[in-house]
C-alpha cells in the first residue's frame, strides 16, 4: 500500500472512531509504528488531525471545545436513550434513597427513564442542571431538591464555589454524572474548570457513581481532569470500548454496561 492510500485509510478511520492509536495502525497496515508516527506527523501538518499520547484525534477535539446543549440534545440521541434505560439497572427494582443527576443530555435520558419510578416510590432526586430541575418538579409525588449558585449558560447548570460546598454537604446513594471525555491514562474531563470542580465534588460525595457516556467520548482528553478512573463503579456505554481503554477499566474494577 502506498503512503498516500495509507493516509486515506487513517483518515476514513479517524472520521469513523474519532481517534487512532499507532500500535493499532501498524498492526492493522503491516507496517513500523515510526511508519505509522510519520504517517501522523505528515497528516497533522495538513490539518487533518491533532497528535495525542499513542496516536492522534479529530481537529475537532480540542481540548476546550464544548457544544452547548442545543447542539448536544440531538446527537446519538437514540443511543443516550438506551444508557438511560440501562442505567437504571443501578438503582434496582426495589430502590428508595437518593439520587444525584449531573447535568447534561445523556443524564437528561437518564432522568426520563427515571420519571415512570417517581411517583409514590421514596426518591430523593438532587440535580444542579436547571433543565433537569424544570422538568422532574412537573413530575407529580417527585421529591426534588435544586442546588443553586451562579448558572453557566452554556449548560445551564449550577456551577462556583456555593454550589461546590453544597454538593460537599450530601452523601447520595447513587449519582449519575455524565463527562465530555474518557481516557485510559486521563480518566474522566471536560473543558470548563468550574464545571470540573462541581462533577469532582459529585464524584467524591456520591456511595456510588455511575457514568454515563457514549462511545464518542472514548479515547478524548478534555482541558480538566476531574476523576480517575479509579473513582468510579460503573460506566454505561452503548459500545465497547477498545482494548487500552477496557484494560484500564478492568485495573481500576470498573463495571462496563453496554445499552
Amino acid at each position: 500500500m502506498y503512503a498516500t492510500e495509507r493516509h486515506e485509510q487513517i483518515e476514513l478511520l479517524l472520521a469513523a472512531q474519532g481517534r487512532v492509536g499507532v500500535v493499532e495502525l501498524a498492526e492493522r497496515f503491516d507496517v513500523t509504528t515510526e511508519t505509522i508516527r510519520r504517517d501522523l506527523d505528515h497528516l497533522e501538518s495538513l490539518g487533518a488531525l491533532r497528535r495525542v499520547h499513542g496516536g492522534a484525534v479529530g481537529r475537532e477535539r480540542a481540548s476546550t471545545r464544548e457544544p452547548s446543549l442545543a447542539e448536544r440534545e440531538h446527537h446519538h440521541g437514540s443511543a443516550k436513550a438506551a444508557i438511560g434505560r440501562r442505567a437504571m439497572d443501578a438503582l434496582g427494582a426495589d430502590f428508595s434513597g437518593s439520587v444525584f443527576l449531573d447535568a447534561g443530555t445523556t443524564t437528561a435520558a437518564v432522568a426520563s427513564a427515571l420519571i415512570p419510578r417517581l411517583p409514590g416510590a421514596r426518591i430523593e432526586v438532587v440535580t444542579h442542571a436547571l433543565s433537569l430541575g424544570n422538568t422532574l418538579s412537573a413530575v407529580p409525588g417527585a421529591a426534588l431538591s435544586l442546588i443553586g449558585g451562579r448558572v453557566r449558560g452554556l449548560t445551564a447548570a449550577a456551577v462556583g464555589a456555593d454550589t461546590v460546598r453544597a454538593i460537599e454537604s450530601l452523601r447520595p446513594d447513587v449519582a449519575y454524572i455524565g463527562t465530555n471525555g474518557v481516557s485510559a491514562g486521563f480518566g474522566l474531563s471536560t473543558p470548563d474548570p468550574d464545571e470540573a470542580a462541581v462533577k469532582r465534588a459529585i464524584v467524591r460525595s456520591a456511595r456510588r457513581v455511575v457514568v454515563v457516556a457514549d462511545a464518542d467520548k472514548f479515547g478524548a482528553e478534555l482541558l480538566v481532569g476531574f476523576a480517575s478512573l479509579r473513582d468510579i463503579d460503573v460506566l454505561v456505554t452503548d459500545s465497547a470500548p477498545d482494548r487500552d481503554l477496557a484494560e484500564a477499566l478492568a485495573d481500576a474494577e470498573v463495571e462496563v454496561w453496554l445499552a
